[in-house]
């Protein structure tokens, strides 16, 4: 669920990544020394999100009006007077949870369905598909949750209103299925990496900083560079994994970057860049990898945001989690 938007809440999208690494080399990198060796790819801070309005006294009284009955576990009867109309996004919870906590940094997996307010009419369950959907609390892609289940139970039960993506008003049941706490980085046996290749300095919190080497040639095949080795499971290309990462040019520009949105990112591995399935697929859980991602494995000759068209992408990435998509 993205920010004001409910596109049905499934919608973790990897914009691309890249970084790349030394894992060895704990602590801040000396800028100055590293940008007379190479380029210098630095984390940036995502800009702040614009608060949403509150919403007003009718909003408040038209998702109180709005009926959730059926036992939890099991897809609700969500009913409401049709059409349904609010300004902006309105939350209330409908019951409380008794399981776990969620705690901003944990994994939590929900159950939702989505009805459309002109109609009431069910446009989205993942009961029916038998799809709940897993993020991390506090991922900024689903700031209309966030602070709503922070503090709830698992369990709880919330139902919302607010405009999608086609200025329709929706009506969401979210319900708390699991919680579990994660990794924020990778934790394993360090892995010295082939010579010539990009570099990566860890902050205490295991933020990398990389530095492309000066002359670097860039690699007509992918590179994939073990820099932490896990001890958990081999991933699988048809499952969803959970990662911090970081992605960068080859002139230092940073692109992308879990970091800088302050939590790991969810998302299927056969729904990325090739260089992606391809790269992460078969290492372990807790690793760190430096793939450098030639542009055929990458967007090729199209241009996609910051990243121009025929770029090489560096990236570092922790595999935090991986399971059944």
């Amino acid at each position: 669920m993205k920010h004001r938007t409910t596109a049905g809440l499934a919608a973790v999208a990897l914009a691309s990544i890249a970084l790349t690494g030394c894992a060895g080399q704990d602590g801040p990198a000396d800028g100055n020394a590293a940008a007379s060796n190479g380029n210098v790819c630095e984390v940036t801070a995502a800009p702040e999100p614009s608060p949403a309005p509150s919403p007003s006294e009718a909003d408040v009284k038209a998702v109180d009006a709005i009926k959730v009955d059926g036992p939890v576990g099991q897809e609700p009867k969500v009913t409401f007077k049709a059409p349904l109309k609010v300004a902006g996004p309105t939350s209330r919870v409908v019951s409380e949870g008794t399981g776990e906590e969620l705690v901003e940094g944990a994994q939590v997996t929900i159950n939702y369905v989505v009805i459309a307010g002109k109609d009431g009419k069910t446009s989205g369950s993942t009961w029916e598909t038998k799809k709940p959907e897993t993020f991390t609390l506090g991922d900024p892609q689903y700031d209309l949750l966030n602070d709503r289940l922070i503090g709830q139970k698992v369990g709880a039960r919330l139902v919302m209103a607010s405009t999608a993506m086609d200025q329709t008003i929706q009506v969401t049941m979210v319900e708390v299925a699991e919680v579990k706490e994660i990794p924020t980085r990778a934790e394993g046996t360090e892995v010295a990496p082939k010579e010539g290749l990009p570099t990566v300095a860890l902050a205490d919190d295991g933020q990398p900083t990389v530095t492309i080497p000066k002359n670097y040639e860039a690699p007509t095949e992918l590179v994939v560079q073990p820099l932490v080795e896990g001890d958990g499971a081999e991933v699988t290309k048809d499952q969803t994994v959970t990662v911090q990462y970081a992605g960068c040019l080859l002139d230092g520009t940073s692109f992308d970057s879990s970091w800088s949105r302050g939590t790991p990112t969810s998302f299927p591995l056969n729904g990325v860049i090739p260089g992606w399935t391809n790269g992460i697929a078969g290492q372990k859980v807790g690793s760190q990898v430096l793939l450098v991602v030639p542009a055929d494995q990458g967007y090729g000759d199209q241009e996609n945001g910051a990243i121009p068209a025929n770029s090489t992408l560096v990236f570092v990435v922790d595999i935090l989690e991986a399971k059944k998509a």
